[in-house]
């Protein structure tokens, strides 16, 4: 499946070691689990994944370790058909991410740059001007935020348009929501965001955090879908469908991809939106964060789902 879509991420890859238990330790205790996984995540790396399942052309600027991480990491990539000439190796130990999973779902990350804290503001700025034809450019903050403050500067100038996912959550710099045209936060980041620290429980207080911050806002709101601003202001709320779920590692980055990909194929923001909310709940009923993704069939159908309003 391919469009004419073209999505670069700028942004982190992870190795994700996943415990499944039915409880978490305390400080001190130890409890046996149920399961453990390894498996290939980071939040640009996942990102980057979703877009290319929905067909569209994936670059990925990043930078790996010279370990055995790093190199499965790649060999990754490339299966997943996303082109990795942007990928740049160096000394020492690629990104992991530990994460514990909760019998309802819940998961808790603890992220381990590694190399991905070795990307530099000039590979970024390099490969936006190696590159032409990419509509959409995606940032996250686990990789250094002044890397991704020349990546949006650079592809504004060339009139890309940015989609920022703040998270992990760490303070923006001023110039990165300047040059964000989405900042895409989960319900906590929102919080954080918004400059009287209120949630996203009304249309008002969405509307302000985009007011704030200056570019348009979409956030997820779990089992409840997202919400968006629109343009003139607007607030618009689309529904998940109702799913079990599993395991919800890695679904804001399916959200986020999705999301992406239709504003690079030209999709309405509300599409885009829906789009995401479609592939986010799918990817809750199975464990895994890449893994958990809809393959080729199951995003055909997706897709469908969307363009068939």
């Amino acid at each position: 499946m391919a469009t004419s879509a073209a999505v670069m991420v700028v942004g982190s890859t992870m190795i994700d070691m996943t415990t499944y238990s039915r409880k978490i330790p305390h400080a001190g205790e130890t409890v046996i689990g149920d399961a453990f996984t390894l498996g290939h995540g980071g939040k640009g790396a996942n990102q980057a994944v979703m877009a290319r399942r929905l067909g569209a052309t994936v670059h990925m600027v990043n930078a790996l370790g010279d370990d055995v991480f790093g190199d499965t990491a790649m060999e990754n990539l490339r299966s997943q058909g996303i082109d990795t000439s942007l990928v740049t190796r160096v000394a020492g130990a690629s990104g992991m991410a530990a994460i514990w999973v909760e019998p309802d779902g819940t998961n808790r990350i603890i992220c381990v740059p590694g190399a991905n804290n070795a990307m530099t503001p000039q590979q970024a700025r390099s490969a936006i001007e190696r590159l032409s034809g990419t509509a959409v450019i995606i940032g996250q903050l686990e990789i250094p935020q002044e890397v991704t403050i020349a990546a949006f500067a650079a592809a504004r100038a060339r009139g890309i348009t940015t989609v920022l996912n703040p998270a992990p959550f760490a303070p923006l710099h001023a110039e990165l929501a300047q040059a964000s045209d989405w900042i895409i936060p989960n319900e906590t980041e929102f919080a954080a965001l918004h400059p009287g620290g209120l949630g996203p429980g009304s249309d008002s207080t969405i509307r302000e955090l985009a007011e704030s911050l200056g570019c348009r806002v979409a956030v997820t709101l779990g089992e409840r879908g997202a919400a968006y601003c629109g343009k003139s202001g607007e607030i618009s709320h689309v529904q998940a469908p109702s799913a079990r779920a599993v395991d919800t590692t890695g679904a804001g980055d399916a959200f986020v991809g999705a999301v992406a990909f239709g504003l690079a194929s030209g999709m309405t923001a509300g599409d885009a939106v829906l789009l995401g909310c479609l592939c986010a709940s799918d990817s809750v009923t199975r464990p895994g964060a890449q893994s958990s993704y809809p393959g080729e069939a199951q995003a055909r159908r997706l897709l469908a789902q969307v363009r068939g309003r």
